[in-house]
């Protein structure tokens, strides 16, 4: 009787490694986990039409000084300040007294040399004056010509006009205001709102790269659009009218780097008014096969570096490194690192690790749009 507690240990020893085994049995035939679920986007190439977005400010069309061109009192202003004039509308009236004084004697001076060139015409046939008298009376006759001429601009002077069709500044004079031919103060400026000239400047090193990248065949011409440009204003709002690219400055800024771009806009409205800051988008190639991948799918590793994760044809995962420098909406252009067919992930990122199989689907985070290959223009932003 007194081995019985012997007995009993040995029995629920042996109990308890037959439990054991059967649980190390049991976990050995469980099913393995399935392959994690993630979304994906096939990449297909894209015509797409590069833009750049520019700072640039409004530069008036046209601005002309008004300035008088004889001596005077100044009887009249006749025009509305901070209002619109036409070309050759009358602006000022200048006391013309003396200057019509002067065209008058002008006249009469003409007329009596006139009259006396006539007679000795007349006379010369008949040898009753010399050849050398007519010469002479001709002589004087021409010279008080140009005196006539010169009073009669003098006193169209008088009258100041509107050298060109603009927004009129307001007046530097009053009325009694004694002004004088050469004066280094202008009477008032006349500036041209429509059109309108936008100024924007872009980096030197970037003008290269476009060269050399349409010189190498990697970007084409933007067609009959490469001169479009559209504005983006102060406060965010798209401007209605679109310009074109009138000409680029010859010389780089040495202080910036920048190259200055000059377009002109139709401003019916006078909505830009000059020195206005705005942003310019202009279009400068076209990539007849861009990669877009949708910005979900592209990560920066530690050296801030793009990366993407890609399912290859065996479903499973590869870790890709990008080379992307511009954005398009909400895509990235993607130069390098990525072509035609392959499936980047979107959707489950944190569930998966490169080299690990997955089971693909197609993603739903992503406008479909951007999975299928399409001909458009999408504005980016160079980064």
């Amino acid at each position: 009787m007194q081995f019985k507690p012997a007995v009993t240990a040995l029995v629920s020893a042996v109990a308890l490694a037959t439990l054991l085994s059967g649980c190390k049995k049991e976990e050995a035939a469980a099913p393995a986990a399935p392959p994690p679920q993630v979304g994906v986007v096939t990449l297909h190439p894209q015509s797409y039409t590069l833009t750049t977005e520019l700072p640039g400010r409004t530069t008036a069309f046209r601005v002309a000084e008004v300035r008088p061109q004889v001596n005077g009192i100044i009887l009249k202003r006749l025009f509305t300040e901070g209002g619109d004039v036409k070309e050759g509308q009358q602006l000022y009236q200048i006391d013309p007294a003396v200057y019509e004084a002067t065209e008058a004697n002008a006249k009469a001076n003409l007329e009596a040399a006139k009259s006396l060139t006539d007679r000795y015409k007349q006379l010369i046939a008949e040898q009753a004056v010399s050849r050398q008298e007519y010469d002479t009376a001709r002589f004087t006759q021409l010279q008080n010509e140009a005196t006539l001429r010169n009073a009669q601009i003098n006193v169209r002077y008088t009258k100041v006009m509107a050298p060109i069709s603009g927004r009129i500044s307001r007046s530097a004079v009053t009325e009694g205001a004694l002004v004088s031919d050469g004066q280094s103060t202008a009477l008032a400026t006349i500036t041209q709102l429509d059109p309108i000239y936008v100024d924007v400047t872009q980096s030197s090193v970037e003008l290269l790269k476009l060269r050399n990248e349409l010189a190498s065949g990697q970007l084409q011409k933007a067609g009959a659009n490469a001169a479009k440009i559209k504005l983006t204003l102060e406060d965010g709002s798209e401007y209605a009218q679109e310009g074109t690219l009138e000409f680029q400055e010859v010389s780089v800024d040495q202080t910036t780097g920048s190259v200055t771009l000059r377009a002109r806009f139709a401003n019916p409205d006078h909505q830009l008014l000059p020195g206005m800051f705005v942003h310019a988008k202009l279009e400068t190639g076209v990539a007849a096969k861009a990669i877009l991948v949708p910005q979900q799918g592209v990560t920066h590793d530690i050296k801030g570096e793009p990366t993407a994760l890609v399912v290859n044809k065996d479903n499973k995962v590869e870790l890709r490194e990008l080379k992307a420098t511009q954005t398009a909406g909400n895509d990235w252009l993607v130069d390098s690192g990525l072509g035609d067919g392959d499936r980047v992930i979107t959707e489950g990122l944190q569930f998966v690790k490169p080299g690990v199989q997955v089971n693909p689907s197609e993603a739903t985070n992503v406008q479909k749009a951007n999975a299928t290959p399409a001909a458009g223009t999408t504005s980016g932003q160079g980064k």
